[in-house]
């Protein structure tokens, strides 16, 4: 078939700089998703490759162009979901993805969901008292339920926001850590504290967990209490014995909302210990009111390498 050319033009050095993205990853991407050759030289995006191909192109530059022509940068996972949009014929639904800004960290950028999956997950947690989402790490399965948290707190549609998660990898190596007891277990519960402060500034939740507004505590912690008007949010859920998953689930009162999460497929309990999370799923799979949500490889939003780990992993069975 007849090789073609065209270029695009770009209103901007920084709209090209955003579509291009960090070492011009994203062309890298776009040409392996196309099959297309393409070039960025300043403000011009030049294509060569089948008509088909330059066609491909020119839809996903479009598709992306919410993000580029405001010079907010396009990430991989966009270009991605950019995609399955197009195959799928969902545009609408991408311009939806694109354009519902869940909030703005404290340096000002955006959070938004960046996958479908991740639209339904958030969608699910607004709708839901209780949800599940398991998938592997960087899915944002952590993130997005801290943000929406966070803000439902701000906006005083509860009155505590309860993080936890279980210390299982302290084990016996607990009285071995320096300082007292809050002290020991705060680094297992560093992951929920990092969500947060992008969102809330340090200071503002040293004094809302003074109040006892904002609570990150073990699991343990939970038990025999009744956790009203509250957002919850249990974090690595796939180190829950069955008897700690029955017991958190069981604590939720009126007015609250809680988020369950984890990677079923990382559990560092041992080896003859049933995860707490996988036999609830299974318990619970037909219970009314509530949401199950599954997050992929393809949704993971760090770094490109993450995607292939797991996909690595996933391929040889461990």
């Amino acid at each position: 078939m007849n090789e073609a050319s065209k270029t695009i033009q770009l209103p901007s050095n920084e709209s090209a700089i955003a579509l291009a993205g960090s070492r011009e990853e994203n062309i890298k991407t776009l040409s392996r998703q196309t099959g297309a050759t393409l070039v960025i030289r300043g403000q011009e995006l030049l294509i060569s490759g089948t008509p088909k191909q330059l066609e491909r192109v020119q839809a996903l530059v479009s598709a992306l162009k919410p993000f580029w022509v405001e010079g907010k940068m396009v990430t991989r996972v966009d270009i991605l979901t950019a995609c399955h949009a197009l195959d799928s014929h969902r545009p609408d639904e991408l311009k939806d993805l694109q354009k519902n800004v869940l909030a703005c960290t404290r340096r000002g950028e955006e959070i938004r969901a960046k996958t479908f999956r991740q639209q339904q997950y958030i969608k699910a947690i607004l709708s839901h008292d209780l949800t599940f989402c398991t998938g592997p790490a960087g899915t944002g399965k952590t993130f997005l339920a801290v943000v929406l948290a966070a803000q439902a707190l701000l906006a005083n549609e509860y009155e505590r926001l309860i993080l936890t998660r279980p210390a299982v990898e302290a084990g016996e190596k607990l009285g071995f850590l320096p300082g007292d007891l809050q002290q020991k277990v705060n680094p297992f519960l560093r992951p929920l504290y990092d969500a947060l402060y992008e969102l809330i500034d340090p200071e503002k939740i040293a004094s809302l967990m003074e109040r006892g507004i904002i609570e990150v505590a073990p699991l343990a912690y939970m038990r025999g209490r009744t956790l009203r008007n509250a957002f919850v949010i249990v974090d690595e859920a796939q180190n829950t014995t069955p008897a700690q998953m029955k017991m958190v689930l069981t604590r939720l009162g009126f007015h609250s909302r809680m988020v369950v999460t984890g990677d079923i497929t990382q559990t560092d309990l041992p080896e003859h210990q049933r995860s707490g999370l996988e036999v609830t799923l299974k318990i619970l799979q037909s219970v009314e009111g509530i949401a199950l949500c599954h997050l992929t490889q393809n949704d993971v939003i760090r770094n490109p390498l993450v995607q292939r780990i797991i996909a690595a992993y996933e391929k040889s069975g461990k």
